[in-house]
């Protein structure tokens, strides 16, 4: 049976923008060679972490929004435990008002970028 989930992991912060994107890459397509349909991704970025984890005080976060069977996620979380990158990963199961609450977030997301990309389409337009 296939499941929704949502991942989010934290990764160390002396990787260089070029690794965080290859490990991120690496994750994505563990999910897909599984057979999972990734559904949503966010980059977090870099933020600060609320407690030391191995003497370091921030990390790059990232999300991921999965719809897979629950043996998929064994198998992602072990590649999350082998991988030195990796300082914390949680995966949970959504409910559907936690998918609900997920589109809602998505879509408000959406609608904010729209009107900033079509004032920058008029000014564009504008100076040419």
């Amino acid at each position: 049976m296939l499941n929704h989930y949502e991942t989010v992991f934290i990764m160390t912060p002396v990787l260089s923008e070029e690794q965080m994107k290859e490990t991120v890459k690496k994750f994505e397509n563990i999910l897909l060679e599984k057979g999972a349909e990734i559904v949503h991704q966010e980059n977090w970025g870099l933020r600060k972490l609320e407690y030391p984890i191995a003497k370091k005080t921030s990390g790059f976060y990232h999300l991921f929004e999965f719809i897979a069977e629950g043996s998929v996620v064994k198998e992602y979380e072990l590649q999350y435990r082998r991988d030195e990158k990796i300082m914390r990963y949680l995966t949970v199961s959504m409910d559907k008002h936690a998918i609900a609450y997920a589109e809602k977030r998505r879509n408000l997301k959406r609608e904010k970028a729209a009107p900033a990309e079509e004032v920058a389409q008029e000014e564009n337009t504008n100076n040419e």
